[in-house]
Parts: structure tokens; sequence; C-alpha cells
């Protein structure tokens, strides 16, 4: 795989409109703009509909019935049998 992106990265400085605004609540929510919320900027309408879906799965409290601890030991396992150093 090459160093070159297959997909471009919109940057939160450059985006406009909707786009625009929606880097900005998930700045307010998350404190920063994931690479992954970057990605899928391409498809807007998608983007803003996985927010609250990524939060309810990630979050305690937000809906989800797993506890936070479990929901990183699970991260954890999945991005080691993966191979990833993430």
């Amino acid at each position: 795989m090459s160093d070159k992106a297959r997909v471009s990265m919109v940057d939160p400085a450059e985006a406009k409109g909707i786009m625009s605004l929606f880097f900005k609540a998930v700045e307010q929510f998350m404190g920063r703009v994931p690479n992954s919320r970057r990605v899928s900027a391409h498809t807007p309408m998608v983007n803003m509909l996985m927010l609250p879906f990524s939060a309810v799965l990630q979050r305690e409290g937000a809906g989800g019935l797993l506890s936070s601890k479990i929901k990183e030991i699970a991260i954890i396992k999945t991005s080691h049998l993966n191979g990833c150093a993430y």
C-alpha cells in the first residue's frame, strides 16, 4: 500500500455550508475532528447520521447497555487481532 491515501480527507477549515457546521458540532462534542469524520465528509448526510449512532456505541449512558470499560476492551482486542497499532 502506498503512502498516499486512497480517499482524501476534508479539511475542516476549508469545509463549506452544512459540513462546516457539522465539523464545528463534532469538535464541540468530541473536542477534535477525528480523521474518520474528515474522510466520511465526502458523504455529508451519512456522516451526520452516523455521529449520534457512534456516540451511543462509544459513550456510556447514551442508550447503550455496555460499560465504557467493556467497549474499550472490545476495541483493543479487535485492534490487536487485526494487527492495528491504534
